[in-house]
């Protein structure tokens, strides 16, 4: 079950003519929440209010506020995910922007929550390659998303939940739908996502905690050639921020440096920081 509203009112299908549709003109966040609190809220304000201003999105959020009311007055905890999506809104055919305020959605999928643990899954390096971003749209999650459409299927046609993805330079980049950290030589490190790839808010989250703990992590670019001395390796994203790799490519990886990792920044729980 999915309740949709847009500007604040619930609706049930979208015009033909909505650039979203049309050219996939705008951006979109994903979010966890639980007990009516929207975990990390800040960081996905932060990324939507970016993604916007790179966009020349005209875009007034008093809409999500407006949507979340009428929800907690239909239920009486929001437990779920919510997809908030920023259209460009309807227009003319022809990429020329029109000059009006962009459309907010608000989807909210119900569903049980608990408190985060670590996950643990078999995972590999997929075959094919994304390509470089246009400088101004790097890091942004627009609503462009055909390469991951493309990556997931190579992952699930090879039964794998999540996968590493590289580029056409050979570097590692993140996952399908992930951001990924990976240990080599007993040190942390992140992809640096310099030329592509997405600005996680879980990734910004567990950098954060991770300098408050004093743990270093490079935010360096990975060869291909390094991939074989992977020690450890997890994805992270919004709805989990731990998704441990067991194997890779069936080499068998290192767990504990993820979980200690995971109990030292203490990843059970998220909320805002407002």
């Amino acid at each position: 079950m999915v309740f949709c509203y847009k500007n604040g009112q619930i609706i049930d299908s979208v015009s033909i003519f909505d650039r979203a549709f049309q050219y996939g003109d705008g951006c979109f966040s994903t979010a966890r929440i639980y007990q009516n609190v929207i975990e990390l809220e800040d960081l996905h304000r932060l990324r939507l209010q970016h993604s916007a201003e790179r966009l020349f999105l005209q875009v007034d959020f008093a809409f999500l506020e407006q949507s979340l009311r009428q929800l907690q007055q239909q239920f009486d905890s929001l437990n779920g995910t919510l997809k908030i999506v920023i259209s460009r809104g309807e227009g003319q055919r022809g990429y020329a922007m029109p000059d009006h305020p962009a459309d907010l959605y608000v989807f909210y999928y119900p569903q049980k929550i608990q408190l985060f643990q670590p996950e643990y899954i078999d995972s590999g390096v997929l075959t094919q390659r994304i390509g470089l971003t246009m400088p101004a749209l790097v890091g942004l999650k627009s609503l462009n998303r055909l390469e991951q459409v493309m990556l997931k299927k190579e992952a699930q046609e090879k039964a794998w939940i999540e996968a590493l993805v590289t580029d056409v330079q050979g570097k590692v980049v993140e996952g399908v739908s992930s951001n990924c950290f990976i240990q080599i030589n007993n040190t942390w490190i992140s992809p640096e996502l310099r030329y592509n790839g997405v600005h996680g808010v879980m990734r910004a989250e567990i950098l954060q905690r991770m300098q408050q703990q004093h743990i270093p992590c490079q935010l360096r670019s990975v060869d291909l050639n390094e991939i074989p001395h992977i020690q450890s390796l997890f994805f992270c994203n919004a709805l989990s921020p731990m998704k441990i790799v067991q194997s890779l490519d069936g080499r068998t990886l290192a767990l504990q440096p993820c979980v200690e990792l995971f109990e030292t920044l203490q990843l059970q729980q998220f909320k805002s920081h407002v």
